[in-house]
């Protein structure tokens, strides 16, 4: 079995749309930062100032890292681990096949069950129906190949 990298998000944006946004998220960085020196020198500055500096700081580094790419979801199924990112700005999660004890397949979600009980929950929602058979098929392929226990669920 191959390496495989499924992306649980599919659309893919083209590069001027990447250039925008990280062209907006330095503006909104900078004028966070201006806000706040700006602001620091009246005898006003309160918490909202705070927040809204920090929110507009947090989403403009958001846009560049996904201008750069860094935010999209993917599942890489290797022949000895499975590595899963599901969600943008979290880090990846690796399981070995080792660690692996069973795998749950639902109509919307699979479910990996890792030593002392733990869940971990890949839920695919109703956006991109595509790519569910795909992913549930190399899942499956990647069980029989390391002998996990794979059930369908409805």
């Amino acid at each position: 079995m191959e390496k495989t990298i499924i992306f649980l998000d599919p659309k893919e944006n083209p590069l001027t749309i990447r250039i925008i946004q990280i062209i907006f998220g330095l503006t909104c960085i900078g004028v966070s930062v201006f806000w706040i020196i700006y602001n620091l020198k009246a005898s006003d500055a309160d918490k909202t100032l705070w927040i809204t500096s920090l929110l507009l700081f947090g989403f403009g580094f958001y846009q560049i890292l996904s201008g750069m790419g860094k935010t999209k979801k993917f599942i890489e199924i290797n022949n000895d681990t499975i590595i899963l990112k599901k969600s943008s700005l979290l880090p990846k999660y690796i399981m070995n096949h080792t660690d692996i004890k069973k795998i749950e397949s639902y109509p919307l979600n699979i479910n990996f069950y890792t030593g002392a009980r733990r869940k971990t929950a890949l839920r695919f929602g109703i956006t991109y129906t595509e790519i569910i058979k795909t992913v549930k098929a190399r899942i499956k392929e990647f069980a029989a190949s390391n002998n996990i226990p794979y059930e369908i669920k409805e």
